[in-house]
């Protein structure tokens, strides 16, 4: 079905605009303001540690917190997220710098924000959400190994001249070079990390980074401590303003870099939309995918016109502005405002910071990023989505990020089409796929909504809930103006889960416990039933009941009702 300009165009308005035009007051401003500075300083370290990661200088990192930061948050399709460069980035950046040059890279982010933009107007935002959780689990574990066997050099003081790229050669010469450790290195190390660990134990609200940061400086200068700093490597920062200055671009070399530059466009694309998606869980609201892909790439094509670094939504950044009460992009923007500031007065102080320091730092993002709970989840899945997951995390770690993605993802699609033959064989006859996009899924009782008591709900599906149907449950609380007390999701015409659709019945049911509603599941099938039970959604307490059809479920509603009446009129 076609789409008017009009509707074509809203996809892509800021949310800066929607915010503006409803109404922005000062108590907004204030707030934005307060979310904006405890950003800037959860980035501050961050910019700084990813941009030497990623095998460059540190203003590099700040470069792209300011410009991307900025046009992320001002052009962007989330009221809340917050840019600038991410983890997820180091492994293939740090490649492309050691093969190409740092010229090759600005060339490669280029290529990326076009190709981003792209996506957003070409209006793929929405195919984001169709990506298999094994693949993403995947290769964000692996990439959290390659980010932490990249800092060893920093936290054990090694002497040598550089760190290979791949995973075997770096072991390697850490082992050839592991008589040069540096004891004073590897105690600033320990002492970052013991500060950063007991703050988010007993002042989760501190900024940890920062104040690791400060300590492991102040103890290396008082005590004099020989170990390697910002300044030592890297020499003076510049106090400036960031300007249109990067090396000569290898444009002959445009073939060669299109792989990485894919790669990091899907990573941006990915994260970000991922980032929104958090987003608007901790906060209700609805951002515009494809807007973010386009604000995303334009972001990506500034950061690389002043010499920065590829960038992206960053989830812990951007709950940590709804954490400290951001309201609107302006908090983004502001963020991005104060960076500069930073930059522009502590500069002649960051050149005393230790290396060691900062790889503490980085080594607590690749725990952070690691998500070993959702690995471990994911293996009590299927075979088939355990494979899709070691398969993504063996070559992220071991081979090259971009084969991992697409390996993956066809990986993935195989198994999908496995599942779907399997599935039309043992249910012949049942409608497995919605043909007319309709939500309300055909097979519903068309009784079902005159049955329901005051204050339930209930929603049919039909159909596999695999990876490509899992992101529609996610919209089905947004359908019912008034929340209702009780939610009944009717399965029974659902042949078979994988790993996507148990973690999208996590996500509604997370939901549904946020908004003080019960969740009941009724008339799962064998193959659905023990996959929930595998991996464990019927061990959660509290707000979900599974039942055998939906005569019990209706029966369980206005008993959960009664009970509630009933609690009411004892507290009255």
């Amino acid at each position: 079905m076609s789409m008017d300009a009009a509707q074509y165009g809203r996809m892509f308005v800021p949310k800066l605009y929607t915010v503006l035009r409803g109404g922005y007051r000062w108590t907004d401003l204030r707030a934005d303001a307060i979310a904006g500075l405890t950003v800037a300083i959860v980035a501050l370290p961050l910019a700084m540690a990813l941009a030497i990661a990623s095998g460059t200088t540190p203003e590099k990192g700040l470069y792209t917190a300011i410009i991307a930061g900025f046009l992320i948050s001002a052009l962007g399709g989330s009221r809340v997220q917050i840019g600038g460069p991410t983890a997820a980035f180091i492994p293939v950046v740090f490649v492309v710098i050691q093969k190409f040059g740092f010229g090759g890279l600005i060339l490669c982010t280029l290529l990326a924000g076009l190709m981003l933009i792209g996506a957003g107007l070409l209006r793929l935002g929405t195919l984001m959400k169709y990506m298999p959780q094994p693949v993403i689990t995947g290769f964000t574990a692996g990439i959290a190994v390659s980010i932490f066997s990249s800092q060893v050099k920093d936290v054990l003081g090694l002497r040598m001249e550089s760190v290979p790229a791949e995973f075997f050669a770096r072991w390697s010469a850490y082992a050839r070079h592991i008589a040069t450790t540096q004891p004073a290195a590897v105690a600033l190390a320990v002492l970052g990390l013991a500060i950063i660990i007991a703050l988010r134990r007993w002042k989760p609200n501190w900024p940890g980074f920062l104040i690791a940061l400060l300590v492991c400086t102040g103890v290396c200068i008082a005590f004099a401590m020989p170990a390697e700093t910002i300044g030592s490597r890297f020499g003076s920062l510049p106090s400036s303003l960031p300007v249109f200055d990067f090396p000569r671009i290898p444009f002959e070399r445009t073939f060669e870099l299109l792989p990485s530059a894919f790669t990091i466009a899907f990573l941006a694309g990915v994260e970000s939309l991922l980032s929104a998606v958090v987003a608007d869980g901790m906060t209700g609201g609805r951002h515009r995918s494809n807007g973010e892909l386009v604000a995303q790439g334009v972001a990506n094509v500034g950061a690389a016109l002043f010499g920065g670094l590829p960038a992206t939504g960053a989830i812990a950044r951007t709950a940590t502005n709804i954490r400290a009460g951001g309201r609107s992009p302006v908090a983004g923007m502001l963020h991005a405002a104060f960076l500069l500031v930073f930059m522009l007065l502590l500069t002649p102080w960051m050149r005393y910071v230790p290396l060691a320091a900062l790889a503490a730092v980085l080594l607590v993002v690749a725990w952070n990023m690691s998500e070993y709970q959702h690995f471990r989840h994911t293996l009590s899945a299927p075979k088939g989505d355990r494979l899709v997951l070691l398969l993504t995390f063996f070559l992220t770690v071991f081979f090259d990020l971009t084969i991992a993605i697409e390996a993956g993802i066809v990986t993935a699609a195989f198994v999908f089409m496995f599942r779907m033959a399997d599935a039309f064989e043992v249910n012949s006859g049942i409608k497995l796929i919605d043909e007319n996009g309709d939500d309300r899924a055909s097979g519903a009782d068309p009784t079902q909504r005159a049955r329901l008591p005051e204050g339930v709900e209930a929603f049919q599906i039909s159909g596999p809930l695999f990876f490509g149907a899992a992101s529609r449950l996610d919209e089905l609380l947004d359908q019912f103006f008034d929340p209702p007390q009780v939610f009944i999701l009717r399965m029974r015409l659902v042949p078979i889960i994988d790993a996507s659709g148990v973690h999208a019945l996590k996500t509604l049911l997370d939901r549904c416990r946020r908004r003080g509603i019960v969740l009941i599941i009724s008339g799962l099938q064998a193959q659905p039933l023990e996959v929930v039970r595998k991996m464990g959604l019927d061990l959660h307490e509290g707000g979900l009941h599974f039942v055998a059809d939906f005569e019990s479920a209706l029966q369980l509603a206005e008993t959960l009702l009664d009970s509630g009446k009933n609690t009411k009129a004892t507290d009255a």
